[in-house]
């Protein structure tokens, strides 16, 4: 079988220049004679890896000099341990609710602290971004999740927060459209959707957030462990920051984000066109708040939804089933998606569509 289109909402499919040239450098990096798999984190050949990883993150996000990179672990799941216990000083902070990843966020901070739900979304299903008219000024920070992937949810316009940090979990559409850096206190991202491999976090946080954790925070819970130590404090995913680095250069040459945010729109307009068109196949999403990473749609059962994913699986179009709290079916077309697999991907609805009307 040759490769297939992998709807996957992370791990996601990398973009295949990216995997050849691991694929080339796999058993000599560079001329070291070893992998970078093998390769020690202080060895000057990585050091330069991650100093060029992030040189081209920081170029591609036009990121301040007052902000600090971080990689470390964990994935998005410790960030939700990691924000409040470096960021509480009055002990409370406001989060918007707006899915399943917020949920798990807002009863990680209720352990260190007070949380505060300024608005939520919950009452319809977490089908659209709610109004935020309930923030204090008084909160430590505010938290957002920028994209909801399993329901396929996107903020359009970001919450003013005045002289209140905000933070965001970005990460399922980190690098895919362009935002403004200086409008947050501290953004983190899983790798394993937009970035890289699994394992890899990305923390972009600015500088006078820094060195305020609470007393028992754990040594590797604090931020400044990391900065102190340009994330190589303990051994850090080598092989994912090197994978990240040769993504980093791929969407650089695709033209960088605000290239890649038009293809990505081109995307996602071509698949929710035909869903608001089709008479079979519909979207819960709201038409104002829509992702343009992660497309949750339907049919009217769920033994067409099986019979829909069977027949995709046979076309070479894997990972289209719904997230198990929603249902259906998930198409998550991250930037390495290209637009062949979502034309792929709406032929093959509209033929089945015609066979099962």
């Amino acid at each position: 079988m040759g490769r297939v289109y992998n709807f996957s909402a992370g791990p996601s499919m990398l973009p295949l220049a990216v995997l050849e040239k691991a694929q080339q450098e796999f058993l000599d990096y560079c001329g070291t004679g070893m992998s970078v798999l093998e390769m020690s984190h202080r060895s000057s050949a990585f050091s330069e890896i991650i100093a060029q990883a992030e040189a081209l993150l920081r170029e591609l996000m036009n990121i301040p000099d007052t902000y600090k990179v971080l990689f470390v672990q964990g994935g998005a799941s410790l960030q939700f341990s990691m924000v409040p216990l470096n960021l509480f000083k009055a002990g409370t902070a406001d989060y918007i609710h707006t899915g399943s990843w917020s949920k798990k966020a807002i009863a990680e901070a209720r352990k260190y602290g007070h949380v505060h739900v300024a608005s939520s979304s919950e009452n319809q299903n977490f089908t659209y971004i709610p109004d935020v008219h309930d923030l204090r000024p008084e909160a430590d920070y505010v938290h957002i999740t920028t994209n909801n992937t399993i329901e396929g949810t996107v903020f359009t316009k970001l919450p003013d927060t005045g002289s209140v940090p905000l933070v965001a979990d970005m990460s399922s559409n980190i690098l895919s459209q362009v935002y403004d850096i200086s409008k947050f206190g501290v953004i983190y991202a899983g790798a394993q959707k937009n970035i890289g491999p699994a394992g890899l976090t990305v923390v972009i946080i600015r500088e006078d957030l820094i060195g305020h954790a609470q007393k028992e925070c754990p040594t590797m819970l604090d931020y400044s462990t990391h900065v102190k130590h340009g994330s190589l404090y303990n051994t850090p995913a080598t092989y994912s920051i090197y994978m990240a680095k040769l993504v980093f250069e791929w969407l650089k040459e695709q033209g960088g984000v605000e290239a890649i945010e038009a293809i990505n729109r081109k995307k996602a307009a071509l698949l929710y066109d035909f869903l608001d068109e089709s008479k079979l196949f519909s979207t819960p999403v709201l038409s104002d708040y829509r992702s343009i990473m992660n497309i949750p749609f339907m049919t009217p059962t769920a033994e067409l939804d099986a019979a829909f994913l069977q027949g995709a699986k046979a076309q070479g179009l894997e990972t289209l089933k719904g997230h198990r709290s929603v249902g259906g079916m998930r198409a998550s077309i991250y930037n390495a998606m290209p637009m062949e697999g979502v034309e792929q991907l709406v032929s093959y609805m509209k033929t089945f569509e015609k066979n099962y009307r």
